[in-house]
C-alpha cells in the first residue's frame, strides 16, 4: 500500500517552491518531502530528476530548504540576512555541478551529473535563491499574510502586492475565514 502526502504546492520560482516543501510553519506544520522517496518526487517535477536519494541527502536538502527559508524570510523584512544560512546557500551552491542546457523547443533544462545528482539538483535551488536574494531577478520577496503560513514568496505581479504564497490555500482560507466571521457578525450572537 502506498502512503498517501500531501500535494506540493508548485510555483514559478524553484526557491520558494522548495521552502514550500515545510508549510504552515506558524500553525500545524505540513512537511511534504518526509522521506528520500518523496524529494526525488518533488525534484522530478521541478525539473531536477534524479534517481535515488538517501536519508542523509534528504537531511542535506532540509538544511539548505531551512536556509534559504530563514534567508527569504530576512530580505522580504528588510533584515540583514543570517550568516549561517548565508553559509550554507554558498556551500550548496558551490558543491553543485549541474549544467544548463537548451533544448531544441528553446527551453533551459539541467544536466545533473551522474556522480552525484542530488548534490547538484541542490546546488541549481542555491544557485536560484541566490539570484533572488541578490535581487538579480524581477519581483520581490514577501511574506504571506496567512497568521499560520507566513511563507517567504517571490512575488512577480505587476503591482507587487501579492498577499498569499498560494491563492487557492491561503488565500481561499483566509477570505473564507472573512466570510464566515462577517456571516456571524451579521447574524449576531447565537441565544
Amino acid at each position: 500500500m502506498t502512503a498517501r502526502f500531501p500535494d506540493f504546492r508548485l510555483g514559478k520560482v524553484l526557491a520558494t517552491s522548495f521552502t514550500g516543501t515545510l508549510s504552515e510553519r506558524h500553525g500545524d506544520a505540513v512537511e511534504r518531502i518526509p522521506t528520500p522517496g518523496r524529494l526525488v518526487d518533488w525534484l522530478a517535477v521541478s525539473g531536477l530528476a534524479v534517481p535515488s536519494c538517501t536519508p542523509g541527502q534528504l537531511e542535506q536538502a532540509r538544511e539548505l530548504r531551512e536556509s534559504i527559508h530563514a534567508a527569504a524570510t530576512a530580505a522580504a523584512r528588510r533584515d540583514p540576512l543570517p550568516a549561517a544560512a548565508v553559509r550554507i546557500i554558498n556551500r550548496y551552491s558551490a558543491q553543485g555541478r549541474a549544467a544548463a542546457v537548451l533544448t531544441p523547443e528553446g527551453n533551459r533544462h539541467w544536466q545533473l551529473g551522474s556522480t552525484s545528482p542530488v548534490a547538484d539538483a541542490l546546488g541549481v535551488i542555491a544557485a536560484d535563491a541566490i539570484g533572488i536574494l541578490a535581487g538579480e531577478r524581477d519581483g520581490r520577496l514577501a511574506l504571506c499574510a496567512s497568521p499560520t503560513c507566513q511563507a517567504a514568496f517571490f512575488d512577480t505581479s505587476q503591482s507587487r502586492t501579492r498577499r498569499w504564497c498560494d491563492m487557492n490555500t491561503c488565500g481561499n482560507r483566509q477570505k473564507k475565514a472573512r466570510f464566515l466571521a462577517a456571516r456571524h457578525e451579521r447574524s449576531g450572537p447565537a441565544r
